[in-house]
């Protein structure tokens, strides 16, 4: 019973503490803020608000990973397993490569491919969903249907079977894990654009000789923004943890590169010894998947134009 109410109480200092971090982030936020933007964090919440400030960190720490990180990403520095100390501040793993630089380089890489993948299958996803919503007929029967083909198949499945006849590579990962993702914008982005296409303003540009391009540039997607802005942010966590697992298995980011699912299987062993160093990249798996949906919460409530 003891145990449970120090562990509770640890959750709720935790969670504190973020709701704090939270306001303070959106306070200076706003304060420096160009005053649509301030307008607009004004009515965030605290989990929006925190949510902001770990994808602004993570940011940080991808980009500048070299200057953070007190060790190369695959410089041997100790013995194996080494315990964590002053020098070595969360120990290092099973070659002796120092964790905590392991950990910030893998910010870089899981989340830097994760964010080019994301986009890559909203380019396509997206461009074909509103192209086959304006033009329809034929081309969407044959669009949509290839694409119920594909989603007809479990995507964990269809990545691990792909990958297994392209080779892995680094390329085919982000090639194959976008195009399963993009038939996931494909069907948004169509049902989106369906509702749009009907209305009276696009009918209009229709009998003024828009072109298509234009038609969909100028009329559709300013319409269908704040649906596809929210989707990318759920698209973002899916292709993340997708790369996390196929790390896990194996078939992700190879070494030695660092990358937190690899990082995960390396070190679940240690769970049976007490040792809590496998927490430590779920946990940041973990913590920027919560941020990035905390954010989207805030923007989907914002795009429905309900008030609390």
């Amino acid at each position: 019973m003891l145990g449970f109410l120090t562990g509770l109480f640890w959750v709720a200092v935790v969670v504190i503490a973020a709701l704090a971090a939270g306001w303070v982030f959106r306070t200076a936020a706003i304060a420096v803020a160009p005053k649509k933007v301030a307008k607009a964090l004004r009515t965030a919440p605290l989990t929006a608000s925190f949510g902001m400030l770990m994808i602004l960190v993570y940011i940080v720490v991808a980009i500048f990973a070299p200057l953070i990180a007190p060790f190369g990403e695959t410089e041997v520095v100790s013995v194996r397993n080494a315990a964590w100390d002053d020098q070595f501040l969360l120990g290092t793993d099973n070659l002796g490569r120092d964790l905590l630089s392991r950990l910030i380089y893998a910010a870089r890489n899981t989340v830097g491919i994760a964010f080019v993948t994301t986009a890559l299958a909203f380019i396509v996803g997206s461009v074909l969903g509103l192209l086959a919503a304006t033009i329809g007929g034929w081309f969407d029967q044959i669009v949509s249907r290839a694409v119920d083909v594909l989603m007809a198949i479990p995507a964990l499945i269809f990545v691990l079977l792909l990958l297994t006849i392209v080779g892995q590579s680094i390329i085919n990962m982000i090639l194959v894990i976008a195009l399963i993702d993009s038939t996931r914008v494909y069907r948004l982005a169509r049902a989106v654009a369906m509702n749009i296409v009907v209305m009276d303003y696009v009918e209009a540009a229709r009998l003024r000789g828009e072109g298509l391009w234009r038609l969909i540039t100028r009329e559709i997607l300013p319409n269908a923004m704040a649906p596809l802005v929210a989707e990318f942010g759920l698209r973002f966590c899916f292709v993340f943890l997708t790369i996390s697992a196929l790390s896990f298995l194996g078939l992700g980011i190879q070494p030695p590169l660092a990358d937190w699912g690899q990082m995960v299987k390396e070190f679940s062993g240690l769970i049976t010894f007490g040792i809590i160093t496998p927490l430590l990249p779920a946990g940041c798996i973990a913590l920027l998947t919560v941020s990035v949906n905390f954010v989207v919460d805030w923007q989907l409530h914002r795009a429905s134009g309900l008030k609390e």
